[in-house]
């Protein structure tokens, strides 16, 4: 296939063989639309200026609209929509823990994250929304062009219509360039999925107050800032196709076949047995006036607040948020084996999952935890990311996670290189993989957890220059 115009396809139908190419195109340009990032940064600040949202803490009796339920003690919304706080028992034949019970998010709804790119100037950009979620701590953090559930984008709030929402709705008239259900945090949701997707516009489109455009490139050095660009965001941009994906298994220790059925193989594998039950019923958790917590004090809670906003869809709400009690840890460990560069994966097993496993990094942990657990729940290379000397490390920084349903809660994001020669003795859980491989594991439902595609877009944005290149 030729593209009739530079990063162009023949037709809107065919597969756009040029794609890779118009990516990485975007991914080098470091200025867009001619814009750099300190125009956007002037932008966005003059917003976070403008922006007059505010949201406190309550105790969990002023929520208005939700209720504890009778019998179940479930917390629930009045609609019956949105998500509820109930209890989960999760019993598990592996493992040093193999029973417990906690708190957990169920939304049964599957949300749209979607981003709108058009070429400017013949380079891709990406159509950026400056969103206010009650969870970021510094307010406002850079998110898809829509980032909605069902509940949002079907106006059971009563709240205005989300802005770009037609492009996803509908898109048979246009070029996809990604369209997958992916999971959620699979500890803190119960078999949560969105619809990440990249639909492109040929058509001029209209710039609302509150969204941006930017290059891949523009994006990949903001993602290096702490607390800005969003777990949507992230997730999303992850799904980009920056590889031929004929060309993924070149160089690799293991093809994608045999990464394919290591993972089901696990998952017919592994004994996990996780059922919802009442609020009321999980174990050493303890509800008072303010929080649901963990009688250690570890771990997280369920807490509550009010939000009042004049740039979301509706003024005002109240609404349960899960606060995690400390920062994670999640990283890549990556070499190159003949000089294709390989990131060290895991699988791993989250209760709220609708398969079982998913790929997950070499490291995703929150070390306050381990105080109360068995001395052989100690995650795998922990040590070695949190003493990784300084010239090894390749990215950092500190992310939100998904500022909606999550209060404060943030992971350190790290990505550190170790010596070709380096042998890691691995456990049968982990294996090499390249970054030819991954996007294509992306392309398929329930293979890549979020923390992993968080670290995958972090890792495209070292790639796109010359410190990791293969």
């Amino acid at each position: 296939m030729t593209c009739s115009s530079p990063g162009r396809p023949t037709s809107p139908d065919a597969p756009d063989a040029c794609l890779p190419a118009r990516v990485a195109r975007s991914a080098l340009a470091v200025d867009g639309a001619g814009r750099n990032n300190w125009k956007f940064h002037q932008w966005f600040t003059e917003y976070r200026v403008r922006d007059s949202s505010l949201v406190r803490r309550i105790p969990l009796n002023e929520l208005a609209g939700w209720r504890f339920e009778d019998g179940t003690g479930n917390l629930v919304h009045d609609t019956g929509r949105f998500f509820s706080i109930q209890g989960l028992r999760v019993r598990t034949g592996q493992g040093p823990v193999h029973d417990w019970s906690q708190p957990i998010i169920v939304q049964p709804e599957v949300g749209i994250l979607g981003i709108l790119v058009k070429e400017f100037d013949g380079v891709l950009h990406c159509l950026m929304q400056a969103k206010m979620e009650p969870g970021n701590r510094n307010g406002i953090q850079l998110s898809p062009t829509v980032q909605a559930t069902r509940s949002n984008y079907t106006g059971v709030h009563g709240g205005r219509p989300v802005p770009y929402l037609e492009y996803f709705r509908d898109p048979s008239s246009r070029q996809v360039l990604a369209d997958v259900l992916h999971s959620e945090q699979g500890s803190w949701f119960h078999r949560k999925r969105n619809r990440n997707m990249i639909v492109e516009a040929t058509e001029d489109v209209e710039l609302l107050d509150g969204f941006y455009w930017l290059t891949i490139g523009q994006l990949h050095a903001l993602l290096a800032e702490d607390d800005l660009v969003n777990m949507d965001a992230r997730t999303v941009l992850s799904c980009l196709p920056f590889a031929d994906p004929l060309s993924g298994d070149r160089g690799a220790l293991h093809t994608t076949g045999h990464l394919r059925s290591w993972i089901n193989d696990a998952r017919v594998r592994r004994e996990v047995d996780a059922t919802l039950t009442g609020l009321g019923e999980v174990r050493g958790w303890h509800r008072s006036t303010d929080l649901i917590a963990h009688e250690s004090g570890l771990f997280f809670d369920v807490m509550a607040v009010d939000v009042r906003t004049g740039s979301r869809e509706v003024g005002g709400w109240t609404q349960p948020m899960i606060e995690a009690r400390d920062t994670g840890i999640v990283a890549f460990l990556v070499k190159r084996v003949n000089g294709v560069l390989h990131a060290l994966v895991q699988l791993k097993a989250e209760p709220g999952f609708v398969d079982v496993v998913e790929l997950a990094p070499t490291v995703q942990a929150t070390p306050q935890n381990y105080k109360v657990l068995p001395a052989e729940a100690y995650p795998p290379f922990l040590d070695e990311v949190l003493g990784a000397p300084t010239d090894t490390i390749r990215f950092d920084s500190t992310l939100s996670e998904e500022g909606g349903r999550f209060f404060h809660t943030r992971s350190r994001y790290l990505i550190v290189e170790v010596a070709p020669d380096r042998d890691l003795a691995a456990h049968d859980d982990f294996r090499w993989v390249t970054m030819r491989q991954l996007p294509q594991l992306l392309c398929h439902s329930h293979y890549v957890n979020v923390q992993a595609r968080s670290l995958i877009a972090c890792l495209h944005s070292l790639m796109a220059g010359t410190e990791l290149s293969d």
